[in-house]
């Protein structure tokens, strides 16, 4: 298994590029604001074929590079119906102007070629398998994807900003809503092992286990205290 991931833009968003080995198909997961030469870059240094473009949800540092990606390798995007029209109006999404001057550096709108995610979907792309979850909270079409347990690795969880190494996503944009993200966790999060490891949209990689045990969020969500949990500082993202 191959997983190249760097963090892009002015938002340090993390993007992905997951293969089941170099030289071979990929998917991109989140390409977001100036990730384009990133990606460029992971597709020679692993000699990669991209096959499609996976978004866990339509925020503009998350979205903000879909449209010369998928344009240069001819992939479809796939994203919830509910955070569809992001791509299209990123302020929208935020209830606010980002600013000219950055709104300037992007090329707004979607691909020639969107498919809508669904929760439970059992995505086969690049050999890979990627189960989707439903995970609003954060955003309406927030999702996340799973990747079974293999020889060489244990099962990966792309968490996007519904889990954070010590927090989660914040709410407090259009379309969050903190109660709802708590379920989203509670249904989604908990039930997964230990071994898991989290790969989230901003910050560094950690795993369920560790935020089972360290994450007040996380703990107070799986002790049925979830209603009076702290809401989360800001992260660096959306």
């Amino acid at each position: 298994m191959l997983i190249a991931g760097f963090p892009a833009g002015a938002w340090g968003t993390n993007c992905y590029l997951v293969a089941p080995a170099a030289g071979e198909e990929c998917v991109i997961i989140d390409p977001g604001h100036q990730a384009a030469q990133g990606v460029e870059e992971a597709v020679a240094k692993h000699r990669l074929k991209p096959v499609a473009v996976i978004l866990t949800h339509g925020h503009i540092d998350h979205v903000a590079s879909v449209v010369p990606v998928c344009g240069a390798h001819d992939v479809p995007a796939w994203i919830h119906p509910s955070d569809r029209f992001m791509m299209s109006d990123p302020e929208k999404a935020l209830g606010r102007s980002i600013g000219m001057p950055l709104m300037g550096e992007l090329t707004v709108g979607e691909p020639d070629d969107v498919k809508e995610l669904a929760d439970g979907a059992e995505l086969k792309l690049a050999g890979l398998e990627l189960t989707v979850a439903h995970a609003p909270g954060h955003t309406k079409g927030s999702v996340t994807f799973r990747m079974p347990e293999q020889a060489d690795t244990p099962s990966v969880f792309f968490s996007g900003d519904l889990l954070f190494a010590g927090s989660i996503g914040r709410t407090d944009l259009p379309g969050g809503d903190h109660a709802e993200i708590l379920e989203s966790l509670a249904r989604v999060v908990l039930p997964l092992d230990d071994s898991t490891v989290v790969l989230s949209g901003h910050g560094p990689q950690t795993s369920i286990g560790r935020e089972r045990a360290t994450n007040p969020f996380l703990r107070e969500v799986a002790a049925g205290l979830g209603d009076g949990a702290r809401r989360p500082a800001p992260r660096r993202g959306m």
